[in-house]
């Protein structure tokens, strides 16, 4: 949020790249400190995540991130950037310094996720047909 209390435009645009809640497990601290800050388990895109925590951090703060993928099981660890904080409610972060392997890693969860969410979702069909099917069932 700005001094205003709004939100910020990048957070209330269009995404950039598709988003699933995918992750087992994740344990994140502040880069120069011991502290391990518990999570809940967060969405994730190719380039960063929305961590849900209470603890606020500054923009531009450096987290290290270690997190395992809930479909391939892959361990990924790396550095990330705060790029925007809402107080009370989470973090985005962008990753940084990831390895190509572990990006093609991310880019495969999030397509098998997001493959398993659509089949995981049930048909909806619209009021007109739900309307049109009960009047055939009344004829």
């Amino acid at each position: 949020m700005n001094d205003s209390g709004r939100l910020r435009e990048h957070t209330m645009g269009a995404r950039s790249s598709p988003r699933v809640q995918s992750l087992r497990d994740i344990a994140i601290s502040y880069e120069g400190q011991d502290e391990e800050i518990i999570v809940k388990p967060p969405n994730l895109s190719e380039r960063g995540m929305f961590i849900n925590t209470s603890r606020s951090f500054p923009e531009g703060a450096v987290l290290n991130l270690r997190f395992t993928l809930a479909l391939t099981g892959a361990e990924i660890q790396t550095r990330c950037e705060v790029r925007y904080c809402q107080p009370g409610v989470g973090v985005g972060v962008e990753f940084i310094g990831l390895s190509p392997m572990a990006e093609k890693t991310i880019e495969r969860e999030i397509q098998e996720g997001g493959a398993v969410m659509r089949r995981a979702r049930p048909r909806t069909r619209s009021r007109k047909a739900i309307s049109r099917g009960a009047k055939e069932r009344r004829s």
